[in-house]
């Protein structure tokens, strides 16, 4: 399918992008200094990950970085969304700075700007370092101003070639998966004690959009996942279990980003510190939010003691005052994920009748589908019709919302190249580059060529 074909038109300052993040492309794990993650300390417990496999080299990013950089200037896209490792720059997660590890990322940034493309810059995606998880993580009230003190550390640094600032990423699911569920680093089943973390790491994105503000940077946002949550019924308690859910997923970790407060006076009261001082930090105004999209969810009331879902990655505790449920009629990722275009269209849409003018511009900071895709064939092609047909449709939805009157600037693909995609270890692949993980040999795959033109198309004006 030509970039002709897709019927798609944005506007002529729409962002373009990639994304990846440190722990799933880099490796060299125990190179120049790098300190240890609850994410290498994951992958060694048994059964943690599929396969038993791990991040140690992954991608070889940090050693083929130029040649992942000229992949994404053949690309054309204008902003490449990385994640900078917190233990690569800090191995303890506070004091001194390992000048190594953050000459990487000058590197690596100097090598993007280079090649015309602008690096946008996550702070924390979800691999802290592992003294800091020794002293309590996320549940200790001090990792918040550690986060800030790492974000002046990387922001004076590179501040004036970033084009995009994230303090952090999908706190949500580093929360669920991680701390309340146990089946992400650093491997925690709290339940609902999860939202202490949840706060703490709010706490540290306001703490660190101060730093970085104040270290001269600007373009300061959140890469934060939601989706459209929906009844499975229409029944009093289906709809009650939906808003619940609701309320958790979505708006515990908006509302304080964009109103300065949670949305149900339970959720406040059950954390512990200063919150309502903490949520003024919080709310520090952004200037753009982003937002991470990929399925929405069917919620029921709880029908069985056995929490079982066959939606998430895993199963529910006992106990929970709802249900995901399946949602039928769609066709699906190789994941297992529905592939809904439309949900990005409605979420998009809920932020802005929930929020405003209280609302900056939104960025789809993530979007993507994993598919076993095949090796290269003989003539070395990739072929991924289905991930070309994904970013079709749901490109399509989000200019819809765009029509409708949705501030959207730009689209980041989830992910450059096929990568550790965290406790599903590497068969999941999400790339529009195919990544051959016993030689690292790169090999561009359809759907990196579709967007290509797809990009060239829409810069000569559709």
């Amino acid at each position: 399918m030509t970039a002709a074909e897709t019927k798609l038109s944005f506007p002529q300052d729409f962002l373009w992008g990639v994304a990846a993040a440190a722990y799933q492309i880099e490796g060299a794990v125990d190179v120049d200094g790098r300190g240890r993650s609850i994410w290498d300390e994951f992958c060694e417990r048994p059964a943690a990950v599929v396969g038993g496999e791990t991040g140690a080299v992954a991608t070889d990013h940090y050693h083929r970085y130029r040649e992942d950089v000229a992949l994404m200037r053949e690309l054309g896209v204008d902003s490449y969304r990385l994640s900078v490792s917190w233990p690569r720059v800090q191995p303890t997660g506070s004091g001194a700075v390992n000048e190594a590890g953050l000459d990487f990322y000058e590197r690596l940034v100097d090598e993007l700007c280079a090649a015309g493309i602008k690096p946008a810059v996550t702070l924390f995606h979800w691999d802290l370092p592992q003294v800091l998880q020794d002293a309590g993580g996320w549940l200790n009230r001090d990792t918040a101003q550690r986060l800030a003190e790492y974000a002046d550390i990387v922001g004076r640094r590179l501040g004036d070639r970033v084009h995009m600032w994230m303090p952090l990423n999908e706190p949500v699911v580093h929360t669920l998966y991680g701390h309340a569920l146990g089946v992400h680093a650093p491997g925690l089943e709290l339940g609902f004690g999860a939202l202490q973390a949840a706060h703490h790491q709010l706490l540290g994105h306001g703490l660190s959009v101060q730093a970085l503000r104040a270290a001269g940077c600007d373009n300061i946002g959140i890469a934060s996942n939601h989706a459209p949550v929906h009844a499975a019924s229409e029944s009093e308690a289906d709809t009650e279990a939906a808003d619940i859910y609701d309320h958790i997923v979505n708006w515990t970790f908006a509302d304080p980003v964009l109103r300065g407060s949670y949305p149900a006076e339970e959720l406040a009261a059950i954390l512990q510190g200063p919150v309502d001082e903490d949520l003024r930090v919080i709310s520090q105004p952004l200037d753009w939010f982003g937002i991470n999209y990929y399925e929405p969810t069917v919620i029921a009331a709880p029908t069985s003691d056995d929490g079982s879902t066959g939606v998430l990655e895993v199963d529910l505790p006992p106990g929970m005052p709802f249900q995901p449920v399946a949602l039928e009629g769609y066709e699906r990722t190789d994941f297992g994920w529905p592939i809904v275009p439309a949900g990005l269209r409605e979420i998009v849409s809920i932020f802005a009748d929930r929020y405003g003018d209280a609302l900056p511009p939104i960025y789809v900071t993530e979007s993507g589908a994993s598919f076993h895709d095949p090796d290269p064939d003989g003539d070395g092609r990739v072929r991924d019709d289905k991930r070309i047909g994904y970013h079709r449709d749901h490109l399509a939805a989000l200019g819809q919302a765009m029509d409708d009157g949705v501030d959207v600037r730009g689209y980041f693909v989830w992910s450059i190249m096929d990568n550790f995609e965290w406790a599903a270890g590497y068969r999941e692949r999400f790339g529009l580059v195919h990544v051959d993980y016993e030689t690292l040999t790169r090999t561009p795959k359809d759907s990196y060529y579709w967007y290509r033109d797809l990009i060239a198309a829409q810069r000569a004006g559709g």
